[in-house]
């Protein structure tokens, strides 16, 4: 196998990702159709023979049943439906079924893909594959903490031999919290959920990077560790506070992501084809792999059947990725400890 391959396609998505623009207006906006039904459903409540209780006004603007959110079933209050977003989601289905008989493809509207609804959620199986993921991902964090505490001696002060336990640890955190984050995100797109997913993703991209650099240039001691982190850990900060109270640019957001995680793919990469340790080969799996997800996730193309969409896929993708990240650490737990007791002996 060419070691330098999948270098080369890491840097191939890597040029490609700055090549796709981000646009925000979307053909859907502007269908004369799909305009009329909603200035017809916000005045009369309905679309069809489907009517909202939402968005039944009385004379003095207030609505006729009291609140909107009174009047929802209880499990599904959390998701903060209005008449607005009501009618733009079923103007949208009932549009996207008369483009479909005309043989028409799907088209984006508020700048994302028509997808079906199941319970109020908005993109079920992205949220199926957000649990799953951080499932395994606990799944793995768990069996490190297991490892490395219950099954691998011990220092004299108890402390473990392998000594990026405490990174490991910090990552599994950021991990699962950004998996639990793309669930509620994908479950109800409004301004706060699609924050928090964002700038708990760019925290874990920007915290793999330092850990990557860390582990591969095996930096031990805290002032080396303090000198990569420090000014990584000031970038992500000040790219999350831009985000959150400036201006939520996805594609900027798009491109500083696919930055650190290429430059981390690279490094994972370059450090598997030079190393001797005996699971090296599962970096390979992981670069190679990583640079499948990086790829689906500059990839757009419409939901299959309303359901599955490239991002979709990006999330089902991630879940064995994640396996094979804990199955290295755990390795790499082992293998560092036998090579450290070997040199006390």
């Amino acid at each position: 196998m060419n070691q330098m391959a999948p270098c080369r396609l890491i840097l191939i998505i890597f040029v490609l990702s700055f090549l796709v623009s981000s646009l925000n207006a979307s053909e859907g906006d502007a269908d004369p159709i799909y305009k009329a039904c909603l200035e017809e459903c916000e005045k009369s409540g309905c679309v069809g023979e489907k009517c909202f209780q939402h968005c039944k006004f009385s004379s003095d603007g207030k609505p006729i049943d009291g609140p909107w959110y009174l009047q929802e079933p209880l499990y599904q209050k959390w998701k903060q439906w209005d008449c607005r977003t009501d009618c733009q989601y079923h103007c949208m289905i009932t549009r996207e079924e008369q483009r479909e008989k005309l043989g028409n493809k799907p088209i984006k509207y508020h700048g994302k893909w028509p997808f079906q609804r199941v319970y109020g959620i908005q993109e079920p199986v992205a949220v199926a594959f957000s649990a799953l993921s951080l499932a395994v991902q606990f799944h793995g964090w768990l069996s490190f903490f297991i490892l490395i505490n219950y099954k691998l001696p011990l220092r004299p002060d108890k402390k473990t031999y392998y000594e990026y336990t405490c990174l490991w640890h910090i990552y599994a955190i950021l991990a699962m919290n950004f998996w639990f984050w793309s669930a509620i995100f994908h479950s109800r797109d409004v301004e706060l959920t699609e924050k928090l997913d964002y700038s708990s993703a760019v925290a874990l991209v920007g915290y793999s990077l330092i850990l990557a650099i860390l582990r591969v240039f095996d930096l031990r001691d805290e002032a080396s560790r303090v000198m990569v982190a420090a000014p990584l850990v000031a970038f992500v900060t000040t790219h999350i506070l831009y985000l959150n109270f400036y201006k939520l640019d996805y594609g900027l957001n798009m491109k500083v992501c696919m930055a650190m995680g290429v430059a981390q793919l690279l490094i994972w990469g370059i450090w598997a084809g030079i190393t001797s340790h005996p699971s090296r080969w599962k970096v390979w799996l992981f670069v190679v792999w990583g640079s499948l997800v990086v790829f689906l996730e500059i990839l757009d193309f419409p939901p299959y059947k309303g359901f599955v969409d490239a991002h979709a896929l990006w999330h089902a993708v991630s879940i064995p990725l994640t396996y094979f990240c804990w199955s290295f650490v755990q390795d790499d737990a082992e293998f560092r400890t036998s090579t450290l007791l070997k040199k006390i002996k």
